[in-house]
């Protein structure tokens, strides 16, 4: 199948796809339905056609959609596409539920492959595996003792060494952790994990990635979004290695979904892209639009930063990654040379500070910012309407909140909740919301994000009636959250996100109308078919293709 994306696609031709069940969102929102659609020699959408609409006489090429349903190629306004290339290359822990299943992972992988000089790999998750604690590298140690071992939290803000990676990084009692990081400590020495700012104490330890390494994950995880239905994704954070990776698949021939890239914090920003944002490039398939900056962690390693301690570890309130005037400092930098700013901010204090600074910088910049701030998970409920009134962009993971829900409980108590994943809140106050994923964290598959928008229940269908179902979202704001605000959030809603007229035909056929579908219908989809600028790249049962 990854070879199948090698081959060059053949010159475009007027194409008709008919006999559909379409759906598409216009420009301002309004659903529109159509039953057949047309795509020009630039694989534009030319027109879209009512049943009653005369069809081309003699359209090049003619593909009968036998009544199923088409829907615009969903977008995840927020992942990390060489994340999950690795997630998919390296020892995934993400199935593990227990630390004896990881350790047994762990101790298998290593059997498997004894050529690696470390064992890298993510996924580990101790609220799933209710351990009630951080692993230890005595943990790990107990299933590999001799080689380094280095595994990410499935959130990617904490990491897990073993005794031989902590020596190979000179790790000792007396090291201290850099700002913005904490070292768990156990009997006056680290534990064994590594939370934010670091984990780079290990990180700059382990052998670096090559470049055939490097494009074999894009591969790998260009394939796994494009079989999901995943026709755009923002990348965010990409560092320079990994532009330099989706350059060569464009120069190859090899790009096929489109990478809406924000890069990692300043350095990489300018690096890659220099004085301002890159032009699109490959026929609309790569743009470094923005950069991405972390205020605080995640509530999972307790990095996430709270105006309040934590119900479940009293002492601590998070961390911040950035002083005010650093965050101030980044967000000027950028926005003067008019690149957007996306920040992450998941716990209600790093969302306060991040607003206070968007407030504190809007009226000297003029032009239109469309500030981001990523997650956006745990908002005091009085600062929603900031970000109304600052317009700006909730860039939200609708399949967190099924995650983290009892983990959630657990580290805010019930008083914090009220704007805990608070959709329909802050699409009350007017805040446009954008959906993604946050692969690998989560799976980049789009149908449980849809379900779970409009349910809050997870694949169990629990709770029943939904986790605070207030703040549930129609099918239509789900639908938007992944097709057209997600265009929108990265300054692609001129060619991306809806199927009307001069957009690319980027689509997706399904069996069944996620319109009407129950919750549990919609998270059990799977695409039959996925093109993207008019050709069809994915066939259910056929893999990734090119061509029609």
């Amino acid at each position: 199948m990854i070879a199948a994306l090698l081959l060059a696609a053949p010159a475009h031709a007027d194409t008709l796809v008919d006999n559909v069940n379409g759906i598409t969102l216009d420009k301002d929102g309004k659903l529109i339905r159509f039953t057949g659609l047309v795509i020009d020699a630039q694989g534009k959408v030319k027109q879209l056609l009512d049943r009653k609409d005369k069809r081309p006489e003699r359209p090049d090429f003619k593909e009968d959609g036998r009544g199923r349903t088409l829907i615009p190629g969903l977008i995840d306004a927020h992942g990390h596409v060489m994340g999950l290339g690795f997630q998919l290359m390296l020892l995934d822990l993400s199935g593990t539920n227990s630390l004896a299943e990881a350790q047994a992972a762990i101790r298998k992988y290593a059997a498997e492959n004894p050529e690696m000089p470390w064992i890298i790999g993510s996924g580990w998750n101790q609220e799933k595996w209710g351990l009630g604690r951080f692993p230890t590298a005595a943990d790990l140690d107990a299933a590999v003792p001799d080689r380094a071992v280095w595994l990410e939290r499935v959130d990617g803000h904490a990491g897990w060494a073993n005794s031989a990676a902590m020596t190979a990084a000179k790790i000792t009692a007396a090291t201290k952790a850099p700002e913005g990081g904490r070292i768990e400590m156990a009997a006056g020495k680290p534990s064994g994990v590594f939370v934010d700012g670091a984990m780079a104490l290990v990180d700059a330890a382990k052998p670096r990635p090559l470049a055939r390494d490097l494009d074999r994950a894009f591969l790998l995880a260009q394939q796994k979004l494009i079989s999901q239905g995943i026709t755009s994704i923002a990348d965010m954070g990409t560092s320079i290695l990994e532009w330099q990776a989706y350059r060569r698949a464009g120069d190859k021939k090899q790009l096929a979904v489109r990478i809406l890239s924000y890069g990692g914090d300043i350095d990489n920003m300018a690096i890659i892209a220099g004085s301002e944002p890159t032009p699109w490039l490959y026929d609309d398939k790569l743009r470094m639009v923005g950069v991405k900056l972390y205020l605080d962690g995640a509530l999972g390693s307790r990095g996430a930063w709270l105006k309040a301690p934590y119900s479940d570890a009293p002492g601590q309130k998070g961390l911040p990654l950035l002083t005010p005037a650093q965050l101030r400092n980044k967000m000027v930098r950028a926005s003067m040379d008019k690149f957007q700013v996306a920040i992450h901010a998941i716990g209600d204090a790093a969302n306060a500070e991040a607003l206070d600074a968007i407030a504190d910088l809007t009226a000297d910049l003029p032009g239109e910012r469309r500030w981001r701030i990523e997650h956006a998970q745990i908002v005091d409920a009085a600062d929603i309407a900031r970000f109304a009134q600052l317009k700006v962009i909730a860039s939200m993971q609708p399949v967190h909140q099924t995650s983290d829900r009892l983990m959630a409980e657990a580290r805010l108590g019930p008083d914090r909740l009220k704007g805990a994943y608070a959709w329909r809140s802050m699409e009350k106050a007017g805040v446009r919301l954008a959906f993604g994923s946050d692969v690998p964290v989560e799976s980049a598959n789009p149908f449980p994000g849809i379900a779970a928008a409009i349910s809050r229940t997870d694949a169990a269908g629990q709770p029943v009636g939904g986790w605070h179902p207030e703040e549930t979202v129609s099918r239509e704001s789900a639908l938007d959250g992944f097709t057209r605000t997600a265009a929108y959030a990265a300054f692609a809603e001129d060619r991306l996100g809806t199927l009307m007229p001069g957009m690319r035909a980027d689509f997706v056929m399904l069996d069944a109308d996620p319109l009407l579908a129950s919750p549990d219908e919609i998270r059990k989809m799977t695409p039959l078919e996925t093109w993207i600028g008019g050709y069809r790249y994915y066939k259910r049962n056929e893999g990734a293709t090119v061509g029609r």
